[in-house]
């Protein structure tokens, strides 16, 4: 039997890229679509003003958006996909988990919360254990599991693959795409023939999550990873795929054949949206692109490249698309975990 599920702030950029990834999805069957006051009531063809380079389904396009209430939610839904905005997230999402319901959650309110599992299932799926904590600590029958920045999730699981050499330092300069910052969110007029070095709140999140992501969870906590983090975030005119520079220190000395074998060899999940291979590492210095390698493993697998070893350690450039792996993706992978562990 499928799992019901619904998207909330299904109309927007995010929203979008879950409808697209949930379509002939082979555990998922959408079953409510929800947005604010103005747009429910309408068809989502009627609702959404659709941007995604593929035709909207057309079981999806006749359905009817409600709001974004639990009660407006079908009764055998068992799962929902959050991609509201963080500050509506934030008042919204805890009526959804009081009423019962799984959140896998895109919105970054909650991320670094204690008792929030904050999950790419390659990396700590072992941390979904904290949703015990979380129901024993809020006193509701729900349960909310956050996926990391789209910057985060880029980088992350290069450095998971070095770990094993002793995380140290990790300095990052990033190079993202306009559609991380939604389709209203960088005006032509800033970002044709420009760069905006700087993106509000970007940097801190890439610098805090990555500590909870590579944490130790003891069975009450996680410990965050004892590395320091500096990133400097910057918005270029590409339209998705977010490339970055990463700066590595490690304990161990680590040639960059040995980092790139473990980025290679580092292992994926059996979910239905998981790559094969999590981190495709190029030879060619000239690589990963972003135009050339967003889409690799349908947009849910990272790229690395151009590693080499310096005075201060190791460097390399690492790529993901930002909506499907560092969004919707990311998600909808969450989702496939809390199925398979059993929490759906």
């Amino acid at each position: 039997m499928p799992v019901r599920v619904g998207i909330l702030g299904a109309t927007g950029a995010v929203g979008q890229r879950f409808i697209q990834l949930l379509d002939d999805h082979p555990t998922f069957e959408l079953a409510a679509v929800t947005a604010s006051e103005s747009s429910a009531g309408k068809t989502y063809r009627d609702a959404a003003k659709w941007r995604v380079n593929t035709p909207i389904p057309d079981d999806v396009a006749s359905m009817t958006v409600v709001e974004t209430d639990p009660s407006s939610i079908p009764d055998d839904v068992d799962l929902l996909f959050s991609s509201l905005p963080s500050g509506v997230a934030a008042e919204v999402e805890p009526a959804f988990l009081e009423a019962g319901y799984v959140v896998s959650s895109n919105s970054s309110n909650d991320r670094m919360a204690d008792d929030v599992p904050l999950t790419i299932p390659e990396i700590n799926p072992g941390h979904l254990d904290l949703i015990e904590v979380q129901r024993d600590a809020r006193g509701w029958d729900g349960a909310l599991v956050k996926n990391p920045n789209c910057s985060t999730i880029t980088m992350v699981p290069t450095l998971a693959a070095l770990d094993q050499f002793g995380l140290e330092s990790v300095r990052v300069s990033t190079l993202q795409a306009v559609s991380g910052a939604g389709y209203s969110g960088v005006t032509s007029m800033e970002i044709i023939d420009n760069a905006i070095p700087h993106i509000g709140g970007e940097e801190a999140k890439m610098e805090t999550e990555s500590r909870k992501l590579l944490g130790t969870f003891d069975g009450t906590e996680v410990d965050l990873h004892g590395m320091e983090v500096a990133a400097s975030c910057n918005r270029i005119p590409t339209l998705d795929g977010h490339l970055e520079n990463v700066f590595a220190e490690t304990a161990a000395d680590v040639s960059p054949e040995e980092a790139a074998a473990a980025m290679r060899e580092y292992p994926g999940v059996d979910l239905p949206s998981s790559p094969d291979q999590l981190i495709h590492v190029f030879e060619a210095f000239g690589r990963p692109q972003p135009r050339m390698d967003r889409g690799r493993g349908d947009g849910m697998q990272i790229s690395a490249g151009g590693l080499q070893a310096t005075d201060a350690g190791l460097k390399y450039n690492c790529l993901a698309h930002n909506t499907i792996r560092g969004a919707a993706g990311a998600s909808l992978l969450n989702g496939e975990l809390l199925v398979e562990e059993g929490w759906v």
